[in-house]
């Protein structure tokens, strides 16, 4: 399925916008994807005809669960997750006989159906060929998304690398940053495989060859971001879901393969013996941007292209935003490998939008004996992408993860002497609350054995240290307790604790206070470290979410990033020019919302 057929099937069911005005795609498109992905439901896919380099652009295509499910061609999520438990059922049940084991040959020959296929001759992805001093980024409608970031970045790139030493090809999703009209950064973690394959290619002391494929099947660049073991080719689980294989071309310039039904190649080199570029600032998912910081530079030696062809691009910033649906469907499809590799007892998994995909996942589990809760959250934070994870709840295996009432009457009622599970480990880099890059502190609650004695709770507001405001809403349902205090103010953890007996304290900045909870989740976990953060007293769990100045002692990062919103010139113009966009009744801008939370002008808070 091309992006154009993918774009048909959202029209006829009604979950496409045609923009046919001319817009930006610097800043402009950007903030009316905001403003659509943040309105009930994910809103709609939204298609720009006119941009200001010629070519249309797809935003908010993944947007939606309803969306999600047709980009995978199903009609819900919840049936990948069940075709892939009967799957794997199928191959791990016991074979007691013949007949048993010849009942596996359907199944064993729809498998050779979803490998990746090469093809000969040249794909439509190469209808049109621009080499060398033609093949200018400056020609592609790549997106500036917010006022900070230090240019426009490519934020959909299938970026194809292959291992130098094994020769297995890895697909990965790295923003990558235009620097001019021929280079790039290439944003690879150092957990990611992208980087490994460029440290092995160094130390051959060798250039690189990185291919970088756009648009096609949206198959292709969810099985891009999701988290399949090492040394298994995303194309292939990209041939699972839709059912047939992905056909693959070689591309102009250099050996690498990449699907022959796509949008845009960028073909190119890394050189390794060159030095690192300053890359940055960006937008992240985080909703925080993530600062300058060094990676290598990608070389064009190509551009191909469709002759029709379309851009598509994601914006990320703060939640809810795309990447909360790709994240919906991660959770369904890798249940069943996680219970048949990882962690059988696990019966459901949720990692809620306000966690970013690694701050917070919620756990279902089947309890077999005691403190069982221990031994799966340390396997999960030691598995793949899993030991990005901050916080953990783990729950009886008959708790639907995705209930907010039943999720606050055990948190509320748990024994947090008893519940407290510690641990350190692994971070994603983009994790701006650690002193440490890519390591801090994890917290798990063991909520498999909570008592269902109510509790009362009591806050005694006259025995709070001055300068503290006080938010009771979540008091009794949850058992938090919500305080707001200036940055600066050094907390009188005692005093706290004397004037309530809440299983949760939570200090916010001031600047928070008109933030909803789902808001104050989302800060909450950004903006913390257990190790540094989270004071146990007596049955309180006393927890400071605010802003960590660098200035104020060493066990605080260097930078603080600030959040991500638009500036007043771009919501001014997108708000004059409402009307022309044919959307719809005005949608208001989120950014004049979260301006509050803005600590200084800039990406980078500068006290």
């Amino acid at each position: 399925m091309s992006i154009a057929e993918f774009i048909a099937k959202l029209e006829s069911a009604g979950e496409l916008i045609r923009i046919s005005t001319p817009v930006s795609s610097e800043l402009e498109i950007a903030e009316i994807t905001d403003r659509m992905v943040k309105s009930e439901g994910g809103g709609k896919a939204l298609l720009f005809e006119h941009t200001d380099k010629g070519f249309p652009v797809l935003t908010n295509l993944y947007g939606s669960e309803r969306r999600m499910a047709m980009a995978l061609g199903v009609e819900r999520l919840e049936d990948i997750s069940q075709r892939l438990d009967s799957l794997v059922g199928s191959v791990t049940s016991p074979k007691e006989n013949l007949m048993d084991k010849l009942r596996l040959l359907p199944l064993l020959g729809e498998a050779s159906q979803w490998f990746p296929r090469k093809k000969r001759g040249a794909g439509v992805c190469q209808q049109v060929i621009l080499k060398g001093e033609e093949a200018k980024l400056s020609l592609l409608p790549i997106l500036k998304c917010w006022p900070y970031d230090g240019g426009r970045f490519v934020t959909l790139p299938m970026v194809h690398t292959i291992d130098p030493d094994r020769g297995i090809r890895n697909v990965g999703m790295y923003r990558m940053q235009v620097f001019d009209d021929h280079t790039t950064g290439m944003h690879w973690h150092r957990h990611k495989t992208g980087a490994r394959h460029y440290e092995a290619y160094k130390a051959r002391g060798s250039q690189m060859p990185v291919a970088v494929a756009i648009g096609g099947d949206p198959v292709y660049a969810y099985s891009a971001t999701a988290p399949v073991p090492d040394n298994i080719d995303e194309y292939l689980l990209a041939g699972l879901l839709r059912g047939k294989p992905v056909k693959l071309v070689k591309c102009i310039t250099n050996d690498i393969y990449v699907p022959e039904d796509c949008d845009f190649v960028i073909e190119g080199y890394v050189d390794t013996l060159e030095e690192k570029v300053l890359e940055g600032d960006f937008g992240d998912h985080t909703g925080f941007y993530s600062l300058k910081d060094y990676y290598p530079k990608f070389h064009v030696t190509a551009i191909t292209h469709r002759r029709d062809a379309i851009y598509p691009a994601t914006i990320v910033g703060i939640p809810p935003q795309e990447d909360a649906y790709i994240a919906m469907a991660t959770e369904r499809i890798f249940l069943a490998p996680i219970r048949l590799v990882m962690q059988p007892e696990v019966e459901d998994m949720y990692m809620p939008s306000a966690g970013t995909q690694h701050n917070i996942t919620i756990i279902s589990m089947r309890q077999l004996y005691e403190r069982q809760a221990s031994k799966v959250a340390l396997g999960l934070w030691g598995a793949g992408q899993m030991m990005f994870n901050k916080y953990l709840l783990l729950t009886p295996a008959t708790t639907n993860v995705r209930s907010t009432a039943e999720l606050a009457a055990l948190m509320r009622n748990c024994d947090l002497r008893k519940s407290l599970i510690r641990s350190e480990g692994i971070y994603d880099v983009l994790d701006h609350a650690t002193a440490t890059c890519g390591y801090g502190g994890k917290v798990a609650l063991d909520l498999t054995n909570v008592a269902t004695t109510e509790r009362e709770f009591k806050i005694d507001r006259t025995a709070l240290p001055a300068g503290i405001e006080v938010r009771e809403e979540l008091l009794n349902e949850w058992g938090a307790l919500l305080l707001f205090a200036e940055n600066n103010l050094v907390l009188d953890i005692e005093a706290i604790a004397k004037a309530t007996n809440a299983n949760y304290v939570v200090v916010f900045d001031k600047r928070a206070v008109e933030m909803s909870a789902e808001e104050l989740l989302w800060l909450g976990a950004a903006n913390t470290e257990p190790s540094r953060d989270f004071t146990l007293h007596e049955a309180s769990l006393l927890i400071d979410a605010r802003p960590k100045s660098p200035k104020a002692n060493n066990e605080n990062p260097s930078r603080w990033p600030n959040v991500v919103t638009s500036d007043e010139a771009t919501i001014a113009l997108v708000d004059k020019r409402w009307n022309e966009y044919g959307i719809g009744e005005m949608l208001s801008s989120p950014s004049e919302h979260y301006r509050t939370l803005q600590l200084s002008e800039g990406a980078e808070w500068v006290e």
